[in-house]
């Protein structure tokens, strides 16, 4: 299920802290996960618990605490739209209900071929430059008017067919 890259990865992180604190490196691993799964899925946190000398529940809490961990599959581009208060005070809602209507999906679903995926999320640490939405983990995306959001959403979809 995870490949021996990864582990070899985990170990890494691994190497980063005292021996006895092996386990500070659980979002580490959990991120080398999801980079080579997609997801983080309730197998894999038991091969990180068990990396890491671990309860899979205590792995399980951290996968739970965080948003930026996928629990199931997501599409290949995940867009995080901020809908905290300042940000809806700053249309961060609108931008959320312009990409449901431009995807044809609701908050929390992926679109039938697989590329995109839609969340809300807390705060960004952006207020000011909202609507604000992040793409996959990575890429902050600032003042998201509808022609942008278009434009962003035009563009992924270009990239990501074959």
């Amino acid at each position: 299920m995870i490949s021996e890259e990864s582990k070899a990865r985990f170990a890494q992180e691994v190497a980063k802290y005292p021996a006895d604190q092996k386990q500070s490196a659980v979002m580490a691993c959990l991120a080398i996960v999801q980079q080579e799964l997609g997801y983080v899925s309730t197998e894999s946190e038991v091969i990180v618990a068990d990396f890491l000398g671990m309860a899979p529940i205590a792995v399980h809490e951290v996968t739970t605490f965080y948003n930026m961990y996928n629990q199931q599959p997501v599409g290949k581009y995940k867009l995080n739209v901020c809908t905290n208060l300042p940000c809806q005070l700053r249309d961060g809602g609108r931008a959320l209900q312009h990409l449901e209507k431009k995807l044809e999906i609701s908050m929390g679903e992926t679109t039938p071929d697989g590329l995109f995926t839609l969340q809300q999320c807390e705060c960004l640490g952006a207020c000011a430059d909202s609507p604000v939405l992040l793409v996959n983990d990575r890429t902050m995306c600032s003042f998201m008017s509808d022609d942008k959001l278009d434009q962003l959403v035009d563009g992924l979809r270009a990239a990501g067919q074959p």
